[in-house]
């Protein structure tokens, strides 16, 4: 069962998406992503860093979603994963991703973060192997972070192989 949602702070904004992207306004760094584990994994910052210029360079030549983690204001109605009360990318990622680590990472955005207050520590559980850009996505991260009619689709997919 969900965490209820402190909807009247979700609806002035107060809580942050931690699957942005960098040109969101007031976008932050919160990890970077380290491509040599399998799968990736973010390593969390001591503190959430400010986008700017300089740091979107220290990416290149990769894209700056390939090297960070970053989280904004949750867009709510202009996000695909938003079904008006909640975000169902975090509730797909609950359901099919696996856990990354049973302990809590020392994450600087869980105080305001979208997913914590939606889901708790579930999401938290499987934060570390959320990487926003994967050039080779395990299946269980295709399907948690495709638009609810795919990833319906693919679930019952799932559901007829077993």
């Amino acid at each position: 069962m969900a965490n209820p949602i402190d909807h009247e702070r979700s609806r002035a904004g107060d809580l942050r998406c931690p699957s942005a992207q960098p040109h969101v306004d007031r976008a932050q760094a919160f990890g970077l992503v380290d491509h040599g584990a399998s799968p990736p994994s973010v390593q969390f910052f001591e503190e959430a860093v400010p986008v700017d210029d300089e740091l979107l360079q220290l990416a290149a030549p990769l894209r700056p979603t390939e090297v960070f983690r970053f989280a904004s204001p949750c867009q709510g109605d202009a996000c695909t994963h938003w079904d008006g009360a909640d975000c169902q990318l975090v509730e797909r990622i609950v359901k099919l991703v696996p856990v990354a680590t049973l302990t809590l990472p020392p994450c600087r955005v869980r105080h305001d973060c979208r997913w914590f207050a939606q889901t708790g520590r579930r999401a938290c559980e499987r934060c570390p192997h959320v990487v926003t850009q994967d050039e080779n996505p395990t299946e269980q991260m295709t399907a948690a972070a495709a638009p609810a009619a795919a990833a319906t689709q693919k679930e019952e997919s799932h559901g007829e192989r077993r």
